[in-house]
């Protein structure tokens, strides 16, 4: 299987090679990040979810077509709930279609309850993936999505995770405030009975040349054969962006 995957990666290197130009050795290095505090953690695949506050921080660090972008999840107690490593590369650029391929090395962690202590166990996964960006205008698109999560331990879980996300950015309301929003239709097939289609919708509001957005966030099974039915969740929030 892991060879598979590295034959994989080798594909999309030499197309990328073959059919784009490459970035000048002159390009800048871009950085961004987001610090947000939830009040019921939503994970970045929306039908896992942390069901307690949680203040997630992430990254994104871009040197031409290659981007480093990690995040750190934690509940209000600091202890850790998972910590993601994804390596990015664009391979198509163009100004109405991008295609990126990316590897993640991750840690998801959960928590057991002892009498006299609670015992934090830390799982390691392999994620890779496949996104394709197409933009239907300068401010909204259509993001298609596929990863293929490897749980490394024994009783982790293997899967995969398919998407499609319409979004809306910057919707002016009035002069001070902007809108955004989209909605993401996704079907998980993982080990274990863990399978569903969900609809997941998420609306963020910030003002004009401030840092700061509110945003809220729903995740609704359509079908799955989880136990229990994993239902109706809904989480709110606010983030900083620098």
């Amino acid at each position: 299987m892991r060879f598979s995957f590295y034959i994989f990666f080798i594909f999309i290197f030499t197309f990328a090679r073959s059919q784009e130009k490459r970035d000048s050795t002159g390009t800048k290095l871009k950085a961004f990040a987001t610090v947000s505090v939830n009040s019921n953690g939503i994970a970045s695949i929306p039908a896992f979810s942390l069901d307690k506050p949680a203040i997630i921080a992430s990254a994104n660090l871009i040197k031409g077509r290659f981007s480093y972008d990690p995040t750190l999840a934690y509940g209000f107690d600091l202890r850790p709930w998972y910590i993601d490593n994804w390596l990015h590369y664009k391979f198509v650029a163009r100004p109405v279609l991008e295609m990126t391929a990316g590897f993640n090395i991750s840690s998801f962690f959960t928590q057991h309850s002892e009498p006299d202590e609670i015992i934090l166990r830390g799982e390691r996964y392999f994620a890779f993936a496949l996104t394709a960006v197409y933009k239907t205008s300068s401010s909204s698109s259509l993001t298609f999505a596929y990863w293929n999560d490897r749980g490394q331990e024994k009783e982790s879980i293997k899967g995969h995770f398919l998407s499609i996300t319409g979004e809306r950015t910057d919707f002016s309301i009035g002069n001070s405030l902007l809108l955004s929003g989209n909605i993401m239709l996704f079907y998980i097939n993982y080990e274990g009975n863990n399978d569903g289609l969900f609809v997941s919708p998420k609306i963020s509001l910030s003002a004009r040349d401030y840092p700061f957005s509110i945003f809220f966030q729903a995740t609704q099974a359509i079908k799955s054969n989880i136990e229990p039915f994993p239902g109706f969740r809904w989480n709110v929030g606010i983030a900083y962006t620098f």
